[in-house]
């Protein structure tokens, strides 16, 4: 398997002496003071975030798979156990699909963003919303990570969203809850607070998580494209 087909991880030892094992962009998205200078989480490449990471101190082991990327001062206990679950998880988000889907989550994120209006949650139609300072809230910065999309309804309730352009994990609904909480508490503690995932895929075990979690909801995308014969010009 050459390198670039390799994927980059973040691994973090357990007090119980097992490692978390964790997709580094997504990592670094949800834990943005990480993020090397001059980088950044969406649009930097892979390896160009495990340079910088290495500068920083960060440790990289190679394997026949992955990149392994461990922070400054992190031991991981020799044989140590990785939780094979996050493992599986990063697999199924691998850009192997051949189906048709957004090459970026920020593509996602932008396309929702400008057709909210047209989205209807729970029969509700939804706005972007702005805080007093005029902050939208497109990648809306909070104290546990920027939310991808934050909404409002005309009644004032928030909708969260987070956004996952290709299969999604059950432990999205972990990260969905902490900004759904941070809201709750903040800015919307007189109001109702919702979340929405938005992915191609949702697998099951999300699909099972959610059945037990309030006022969140679940939505695949569809991405088609047409071509159509341009008319011409009538006769003027």
């Amino acid at each position: 398997m050459s390198s670039a087909r390799k994927n980059h991880v973040v691994l973090l030892p357990r007090p119980d002496g097992s490692v978390e094992m964790h997709a580094m962009k997504q990592w670094l998205r949800q834990n943005p003071e990480h993020i090397p200078s001059g980088c950044d989480a969406t649009l930097s490449t892979s390896q160009q975030l495990g340079a910088g990471l290495r500068k920083l101190g960060w440790t990289m082991q190679e394997t026949d798979r992955e990149f392994r990327m461990i922070p400054p001062g992190a031991h991981l206990p020799k044989g140590s156990v990785l939780d094979e679950s996050l493992e599986l998880e990063i697999d199924e988000n691998e850009e192997s699909s051949d189906d048709t889907y957004f090459g970026l989550e920020y593509q996602l994120r932008d396309f929702l963003a400008q057709n909210i209006a047209a989205v209807s949650i729970a029969g509700r139609r939804l706005q972007i919303y702005v805080d007093p300072t005029g902050r939208d809230g497109i990648e809306y910065p909070t104290a546990v990570g920027p939310i991808d999309i934050l909404a409002v309804d005309q009644g004032g309730a928030f909708f969260v969203l987070e956004l996952k352009r290709g299969r999604t994990p059950d432990y999205t609904i972990g990260q969905l809850m902490r900004y759904m909480g941070w809201v709750q508490q903040t800015i919307g503690k007189s109001k109702d607070v919702h979340g929405v995932v938005v992915a191609k895929v949702i697998s099951d075990a999300l699909r099972y998580a959610v059945c037990v979690v309030p006022k969140v909801s679940l939505f695949e995308y569809e991405v088609s494209f047409r071509l159509r014969p341009a008319s011409d010009l009538a006769a003027q």
